[in-house]
């Protein structure tokens, strides 16, 4: 299967294509299945204005009693403070929308002891997502991810112990460069998703593209790398400015929105 890689004008275009984009998405899978459409949800700046074009939608848009929201990954802190993305989420999103609260599975007391929240978090996805094998990975519709300029994704940081991870689906980061901890959902898990997408905006993340696409494979360096679905779809949604002249790698197709 091809990856897709969709460039938009602007940053804002970006956005109206991501929403138009997932809302296909659930659409499709409605129409095939009486199941909720999961979705783990990222944080940043893109995929924030994703959301609060998600929360704008007339009522009925989307039907949010079937939709299914996880965190791929958490800052270790309350979830009012500033940096917490499930406040980003509940801000631009969950505050406007009528979804069930036992339809959203953010993590659980983010700011106790990073291991048992990750701990918790991984016994709670399980449970909720009916994957009671230990080795097994629920299968989420939809993975967002951004980009960052050091080419982490989720909070899967450059030279960090969650890269190696292949068992878990949840586990505690400690990012050196942040000295801070962070709560990721990890490779294994992500790779499970049918559809996984990149969200990415900005002409500051050209160099982190072209390693991603070019560089040599080294997932210590470049944890981007490890994103590749075993049996679904990997999108590049991102605009101009992004992407400038970085040249395509040969495995995917390109639409220009």
């Amino acid at each position: 299967m091809r990856d897709q890689v969709h460039v938009c004008n602007d940053p804002e275009s970006l956005a109206q294509y991501a929403s138009t984009w997932l809302q296909r998405l659930i659409t499709q899978h409605h129409l095939s299945s009486s199941a909720p459409f999961i979705i783990s949800l990222a944080g940043g700046t893109t995929p924030k204005r994703l959301y609060e074009l998600l929360a704008s939608l007339p009522p009925g848009e989307i039907d949010w009693q079937r939709i299914i929201l996880l965190w791929g990954d958490e800052r270790c802190v309350a979830t009012d403070d500033k940096q917490s993305n499930f406040r980003m989420v509940k801000e631009s999103l969950l505050d406007h929308v009528d979804i069930p609260a036992e339809n959203v599975l953010s993590v659980p007391h983010p700011e106790q002891s990073p291991q048992s929240v990750a701990d918790a978090y991984e016994e709670f996805l399980r449970e909720r997502l009916h994957q009671s094998k230990p080795r097994g990975f629920p299968r989420v519709h939809c993975a967002l991810l951004g980009l960052g300029n050091d080419v982490h994704t989720a909070s899967l940081f450059p030279g960090t112990s969650a890269i190696a991870e292949k068992t878990r689906i949840v586990v505690a980061n400690h990012v050196p460069q942040l000295d801070s901890w962070r709560i990721t959902l990890t490779a294994p898990m992500l790779n499970a998703a049918r559809n996984v997408a990149f969200l990415i905006s900005g002409q500051s993340k050209r160099n982190a593209i072209a390693s991603m696409w070019h560089a040599a494979k080294d997932t210590q360096r470049f944890p981007a790398q490890l994103i590749r679905p075993r049996n679904g779809q990997l999108w590049y949604l991102m605009d101009k400015a992004a992407i400038g002249n970085t040249p395509l790698p040969e495995t995917v197709m390109v639409q220009l929105i």
